[in-house]
């Protein structure tokens, strides 16, 4: 039983030392890679067509409170009620729109960059089978990256046809 533990203990600094660890900074290969310059135009015409929506909603109702406050003074209590709750109203479905939109836009986003994050993770995957690494990890979280460990961002990037 000594004999296996004392034979563990020797073998255990050998096994890993044989490991291969490698860094990859994620947040540079992702803002690098093409598809995410297409996502960044579609996300760009989807939020201009919001904001036009939402500029001509507010003209909308400056104009209606402006009617109002012009006329404001001759109105009957009841016509004022009225017009008063539709600027109510309207002022609540802009912000119903606006919050819809803003989640809108968040979820088209997100589904616009999956694809590009799992290209990027099989790409990283792959890299890291081809070349027998154990552990790939993120160097925007490390602490320390040691003498030992490779950067393989640009083996990833000629994986992913990014020069």
């Amino acid at each position: 039983m000594k004999k296996i533990i004392i034979t563990l203990l020797l073998i255990a600094p050998m096994a890993l030392s044989a490991q291969k660890f490698g860094h990859i900074n994620t947040q540079e290969l992702f803002s690098q890679m093409p598809e995410v310059a297409q996502v960044k135009l579609k996300m760009d015409t989807i939020q201009s067509q919001y904001e036009n929506q939402l500029a001509s909603m507010n003209e909308e109702i400056q104009k209606k409170a402006q009617d109002y406050q012009a006329q404001e003074a001759t109105m009957p209590d009841a016509v004022k009620q009225i017009r008063q709750q539709e600027l109510q109203e309207m002022q609540q479905r802009i912000q119903l729109f606006y919050q819809t939109a803003e989640q809108d836009i968040q979820r088209k986003q997100q589904e616009l960059l999956a694809p590009v994050h799992e290209k990027m993770t099989k790409a990283i995957k792959a890299v890291g089978d081809r070349e027998g690494y154990t552990y790939i990890f993120d160097s925007a979280a490390m602490v320390h990256i040691g003498n030992d460990a490779h950067d393989v961002t640009p083996t990833v990037k000629k994986e992913l046809g990014i020069k």
